[in-house]
């Protein structure tokens, strides 16, 4: 009798993302550090450098759990090690000792090497916000100290649905609504294997494993806006609209990603083709593109120029697009990070201060 299909569901997830890690590591010609990927760490302590090492960021609760068991489970049999980090935000009284926990639990279910680190959590964004960068930054830093080839992130259908819907609320056009990609980072480093599979699918994982999860009161705290969406939100749409709401949203993500991605490489393409030979924007050229191109030049001109793209709002680069598109001779336009967009002589300049 094999495993019951929840467990079984997360594994085959992993599974197949760990034979994409595989497979990418291989396509840039490193098969000296995979090694023989049919053979576990454990069978071949002297040959070689280590096998390739896959971390699980885990922050105690069902879907991380749940992700780090399934890791735990199919990659030796892929000849990589699995390891572990969780983040302690020290947002709560006695987060230390979750981490500990945590890590404890990790340990136990094999992986190696595990740690628990610390970040100091600013206010720039807003809570939400801060806390998402201090935590990828202590992520990416974990990953370099260890020489691990990815990390594995426990999204799933139901954390996509809520992020296309705050996309749609920010109004910030189709790559937000294209909400988290299944992979993601620096060289493609983070992997999110369960986007595919929801919330109940991971904890009833657990539950059958009987490994124990920990609920973080912020994920139900109405403070925070994904947590009202969660619980409010969402529950309100299935409601009016029936269910099926979660599975819909994940699949305008993935198609929104799609027409973005392709938006995106045709705005990378046309860039050339409407500067002038000093490098300058001509208005005249923007103009015939298609608005969704032309955007997407502007945004990405801006960027380079200095202003950061966290900050940088759909709203800013429709107040540049006038000086294009609704040119009434008016003045300049200030964009975050002092960065200043104006029409000079048919020519947009964008450039700090």
């Amino acid at each position: 009798m094999g495993p019951h299909p929840a467990v079984a569901a997360i594994r085959l997830a992993v599974r197949r993302v760990l034979h994409d890690i595989l497979n990418d590591l291989y396509a840039v010609g490193d098969q000296h550090a995979v090694g023989d990927h049919h053979a576990s760490a454990e069978q071949r302590p002297h040959e070689g450098p280590p096998s390739p090492l896959v971390l699980v960021a885990c922050s105690g609760g069902a879907d991380s759990m749940a992700l780090a068991s399934a890791l735990a489970f199919e990659a030796p049999k892929l000849g990589l090690r699995a390891g572990g980090v969780t983040v302690d935000h020290g947002l709560q009284p006695g987060s230390d000792l979750r981490a500990e926990e945590v890590v404890l639990r990790l340990r136990e279910l094999g992986l190696d090497p595990v740690e628990s680190t610390a970040v100091s959590v600013g206010r720039e964004g807003g809570p939400e916000a801060a806390a998402r960068d201090a935590r990828y930054a202590a992520l990416d830093a974990a990953a370099a100290r260890h020489g691990a080839i990815a990390v594995l992130l426990g999204h799933t259908r139901d954390d996509q649905a809520e992020t296309v819907l705050l996309g749609l609320a920010r109004g910030s056009g189709t790559r937000s609504l294209s909400g988290m990609a299944a992979v993601s980072g620096a060289d493609g480093r983070y992997r999110r294997p369960f986007l595919e599979l929801d919330r109940q699918t991971a904890r009833k994982a657990c539950m059958v494993q009987s490994l124990p999860v920990w609920d973080d009161p912020h994920n139900a705290d109405p403070a925070y806006t994904r947590s009202r969406l969660r619980h409010e939100g969402l529950p309100a749409l299935e409601k009016a609209l029936g269910k099926g709401v979660v599975e819909a949203l994940a699949r305008t993500a993935q198609l929104s990603r799609d027409d973005a991605d392709a938006l995106d490489t045709w705005a990378r393409q046309a860039e050339a083709s409407v500067r002038d030979a000093a490098g300058l924007l001509e208005c005249a050229k923007l103009y015939a593109l298609p608005p969704a191109v032309r955007r997407r030049i502007l945004r990405q001109a801006a960027i380079e120029a200095g202003a950061p793209a966290g900050s940088l709002f759909a709203r800013h680069i429709e107040e540049v697009d006038r000086l294009i598109t609704g040119w009434r001779g008016q003045g300049a336009i200030n964009l975050p990070g002092k960065v200043v967009a104006q029409r000079q002589g048919g020519r947009l300049v964008i450039r700090q201060g």
